[in-house]
Order: structure tokens, then sequence, then C-alpha cells
């Protein structure tokens, strides 16, 4: 019984790996034709151009060189500890979106390209910020930050000649979603993909539990109209998921509720959830972290201890895109 029950184990996680074994067979070619920054080096644009990016602690303008914001905005993502190849996609990633918006800012005239909150770590920290947190870990890190800019400095994601919304998050409940699902606006580069290296994620799966009281007024909060006069057992009905598992709508006192009200309103880790009911509490059961559409910041850690490297990672979570200099 026991030898049965490694058989069907090793088996579940072969089946969860396939996915990826072929994704080198499925790179776009101009994926795999491209050469890698490594082989000329960072363009004199690339390390001329900076950022206006607003702090919205201060309310004041920063203005960051595009080498420096990258170093910046990798930490505030992913820990250096992280994978090599998966930094680089990272890297990537975060230096096409952050640049799509700069050249949205520009052509709407703003006075900064987005914001930043870097006393909390978000978008963007400097180099002063990672050596108080790093200490005597920081030139380590930051060599090896060095390196991973260096190979990929300038490189951009691009659908039709046009830089690509390269949206990420922490973690998949198992296969990424579409933006049509999520957002509503359909992209032929932001589609599910499998991502099964997430369900080895520590946060993989939480729960968050509620009163039967403290559940009805989160709830009226977002569907004032929900009937809660029968019993609590009875207040959850059915769902509407997408095919990936995030919820589109729920059935709450009789109202449908948008699954992402629901996320915000219990302060969730993502909309993929069931809320089971017993002995006056209501227990989620959520899975992955984040809005689940691009790339799976935890799926390319994953890829890259696997041996995929940075343009496999993106091809394969950025499907119908070519890498090019900005």
């Amino acid at each position: 019984m026991k030898g049965t029950t490694i058989l069907c184990l090793l088996l579940f996680l072969a089946m969860l790996c396939i996915p990826f074994l072929a994704v080198g067979a499925n790179l776009p070619d101009s994926l795999l034709d491209s050469p890698r920054v490594t082989d000329s080096g960072p363009s004199a644009d690339f390390e001329k151009a900076s950022f206006r990016i607003r702090d919205e602690s201060t309310n004041q303008i920063l203005t960051v060189g595009d080498r420096d914001f990258l170093y910046g905005a990798i930490v505030t993502e992913m820990s250096p500890n992280a994978e090599p190849e998966a930094l680089k996609a990272q890297a990537v990633a975060a230096y096409t979106y952050y640049s799509r918006q700069r050249a949205q800012a520009h052509e709407k005239g703003a006075d900064s390209d987005f914001s930043a909150d870097p006393q909390n770590w978000k978008v963007y920290v400097s180099k002063e910020q990672m050596q108080e947190r790093w200490g005597d870990s920081y030139q380590a890190y930051y060599e090896k930050l060095t390196e991973v800019i260096n190979s990929i400095a300038g490189q951009t994601l691009q659908s039709n000649g046009e830089l690509i919304d390269a949206t990420y998050f922490a973690i998949s409940s198992g296969k990424t979603e579409s933006s049509e699902d999520v957002w509503g606006g359909k992209l032929d580069y932001l589609v599910p993909v499998a991502s099964p290296g997430d369900l080895f994620a520590s946060g993989y799966q939480t729960t968050a539990s509620f009163s039967a009281e403290e559940f009805q007024n989160a709830v009226r909060e977002k569907a004032p109209n929900a009937d809660f006069s029968s019993d609590p057992s009875s207040w959850v009905g059915t769902y509407d998921r997408t095919n990936s598992g995030t919820v589109k709508y729920v059935t709450i006192g009789g109202q449908e509720v948008d699954g992402d009200d629901i996320r915000s309103a219990f302060g969730l880790r993502s909309s993929d959830f069931t809320i089971a009911y017993a002995d006056g509490i209501f227990t989620f059961t959520v899975l992955g972290y984040g809005h689940g559409v691009g790339m799976s910041q935890t799926g390319a850690q994953f890829m890259a201890q696997q041996g995929s490297d940075y343009q496999e990672i993106l091809a394969w979570y950025y499907p119908n895109t070519t890498l090019a200099p900005l």
C-alpha cells in the first residue's frame, strides 16, 4: 500500500511538470533567434534615459536613471536570493511595464511617469535603502543584481512593435488568468498558461475566517441589498469562475457579488477562493496570491530552478511577444 501511494505521488508530480517539458518547443522563433544583450552591452539610450517617479509619501518627483531604477524595481518584487534567470525575467517585465507607463505619461503631458512608495518598498527603492536593509550582504547582492541588469539592460517585451502591458504577480493557482477574464480587455499575450510550480509555494493556499456577523457586515459594504434573514448556512450560493479558477461572481444573500469585491472586503490574497460555513464561522480557502495575469513570479523562479533561461520564462508567460530594445 505504501509503495502504491509513493508511485501515485510521483506520477502526480510528473504530470504537474509536463507542461514545462514543451517550453523550448513552443518558444516563438523571434525569441529563440534574438541575440542576448550580453553580446553587445547596454545601449547608450538606456544609460542616459530616466524615469520621473512621484514619491507617494512625500509627493516629490524623483528623477531616477533607467539603470538605477532596475536595481530598485527588481528587489521590491523578488528576493535577491532568487535564481538569476528569474531575476532577469522580472527585470525585463518591470522595465517593459514601467517604460510603457512612461510613454503614456509623456503622451498625456503628465508631470510624472508613475508613482512609487519607497518607504514601504513598493515599485522602487534607493541603493541607500538596500544597504540599510541588507547590511553586510549588500555588496554581494548588489554585484549579483549588476550582472543581471547588464545581461538584459534595455530589453523590452513587444507585440506588433509596441511595448506590452507586462503585468506580473506573486503566485497563481496553477494556471494564470487571461486579461479578458480579469479586466475585460483581450490581449493575445495575456492568456492562461500552466504554472504548476506555484503549487509548491509555501503561500499557495491560505485561509481566513470570520464570524457570521463579520461576514455579513463585510458583504453588505459591497452588496447592500443582500438578504441575510435565513440561516447562515444558506447565505452562500453558486460561483461563476474563469477557466483558471478566479471567482468572477459569487451569490451571497441572493445577490451576485463581484469576486474582486469579496477579495477586497475580506483582505484575501487572491480572488480564487471557496467559502465554507461551520459552527458560526465562515472560512475562506484561497489559492494563489495576486491578480493572476501575466508572469507568476513563483512560476518564474520554479522554471529557472528547472534550467529555463529568462527568454524561455518570458516566452512562456507572455506568448506572442518578442524581445526588442526600447
